[in-house]
This record gives C-alpha cells, structure tokens and sequence, in this order.
C-alpha cells in the first residue's frame, strides 16, 4: 500500500463523517463538503492503486 492509497481511503473516511454530521445537524453545506471529500478520496485511491498495478507490472517483467 503506497501513501496515496492510503491517503485516499482517509479522505473517504473523513468525507463519510462530514456528510454524516451534515445530515445529522441539517447542514447541507457540511454534507457537499463530505460528499467532496469522498470523492477527492476515491480518485487519490484509484491514483494510487494505478501507482501500485505499474509497479507490480514492472516487477513481474524483470528477468
């Protein structure tokens, strides 16, 4: 696991309680902000899983 999938998936997390808090308090300002974050995190995620598949790749290639 590389620091942007790791990165990632704790954006999510953190975007999951903003949104949460924001339904809970009906706030719907800090439930775009959560759903923001999930989706900042998603993408950082995928970057990283990428990062990882090319590095596992490139092992697998080398004599």
């Amino acid at each position: 696991m590389n620091k942007d999938q790791v990165k990632g998936v704790g954006e999510q997390v953190k975007g999951k309680i903003n949104e949460a808090v924001g339904k809970a308090t009906d706030n719907p300002a800090k439930e775009l902000k959560g759903d923001l974050q999930q989706g900042a995190g998603k993408v950082q995620k995928s970057y990283g899983d990428a990062k990882e598949d090319a590095k596992d790749q490139a092992k697998r290639n080398t004599p």
